[in-house]
């Protein structure tokens, strides 16, 4: 299907860290105790076939939830903050706009052709902000043209691209710092090593599944062979251990052991640890509260010690 603009669409859409903090912001400041969407521009870089977002600004938006038809977008407002991020990065231009969807909505498309007037193929990011499953919270989406076979006129839709996270070695530093400021301290290394474990085994069964669905479906004639869908499972099975081997599979067990036993002690030093600044701490508190008592009882008895010398000198 060609696109709009009849030039090829890029192939991939690559979303930086810090547009998915400012989306996520800016539906905690504008929608979070409702039901309205937020919508914002997406700043970046067209590199061949691939759509680089690297920064974003929210935009004032207001829809009618019982007509989608019904919408506003302050387009002046855009050109004013268009103006300003040139002045500050002029490498950063608009290539898209972004909202929370989770789903598409009919009024999308003619959002669409209004950011047509900044870019001549504006990439749409929606970007889940409360997700309930395992992935990249993103999905982008280009409007294309599509043809009726049947000589019908050509109506348009959205084409999915594929979409990943992307981040240069600043902005990962950043995260990581970020993370470990918003990491709770009150549980334990070993029940959050445990936790991140359970998080990936989840999504590795759902990516398991994505795959059994597959391949059924191309056994049931439902979905056409993909060769370069065929040779990635290949090499992915390619990889995996033999386990059949007899001194592989308890060579895996002994490392696998090893490292829970020392995640195991050390959480069992840090604890013991822990308990030991604890006693220590309530030694100490405990000696500074018998040695104030002990000043103040001495400071009594000199005040009242004092009349007395002073009767006995007169």
């Amino acid at each position: 299907m060609p696109g709009l603009e009849g030039t090829a669409n890029p192939t991939k859409v690559v979303v930086h860290p810090l547009v998915l903090l400012s989306v996520v912001d800016h539906y905690n400041r504008v929608a979070t105790s409702s039901k309205k969407r937020v919508v914002g521009v997406l700043l970046g870089q067209v590199e061949g076939n691939s759509v680089n977002v690297a920064n974003s600004f929210a935009v004032p938006f207001e829809e009618d939830e019982k007509n989608p038809s019904v919408w506003f977008l302050d387009h002046n407002y855009v050109d004013t903050m268009r103006d300003m991020f040139k002045k500050v990065n002029a490498k950063e231009k608009i290539v898209g706009w972004y909202h929370n969807g989770p789903k598409l909505r009919s009024s999308d498309l003619q959002i669409s052709e209004l950011f047509k007037r900044y870019t001549a193929n504006p990439v749409l990011v929606v970007i889940d902000v409360q997700p309930k499953e395992i992935g990249i919270p993103t999905n982008a989406y280009f409007a294309v043209e599509d043809i009726h076979d049947d000589g019908t006129a050509a109506t348009k839709t959205f084409e999915h691209v594929p979409s990943e996270i992307g981040a240069e070695e600043a902005e990962e530093i950043g995260v990581e710092h970020l993370l470990r400021d918003i990491k709770d301290n009150s549980v334990g290394t070993l029940a959050t090593r445990v936790t991140h474990q359970l998080t990936s085994l989840r999504g590795l069964a759902e990516r398991l599944t994505e795959i059994r669905t597959y391949l059924q479906h191309v056994l049931d004639d439902k979905l056409p062979v993909n060769s370069e869908i065929i040779q990635n499972l290949q090499d992915i099975f390619n990889l995996l251990p033999n386990l059949a081997i007899p001194d592989d599979a308890p060579a895996f067990t002994v490392q696998t052991n090893d490292e829970y036993a020392l995640i195991y002690v050390s959480a069992m030093a840090r604890t013991i640890i822990a308990l030991h600044d604890l006693i220590n701490n309530k030694i100490e508190n405990r000696q500074a509260e018998l040695d104030a008592d002990a000043k103040e009882t001495e400071s009594k008895a000199n005040v009242e010690l004092k009349p007395v010398e002073a009767v006995e000198t007169k």
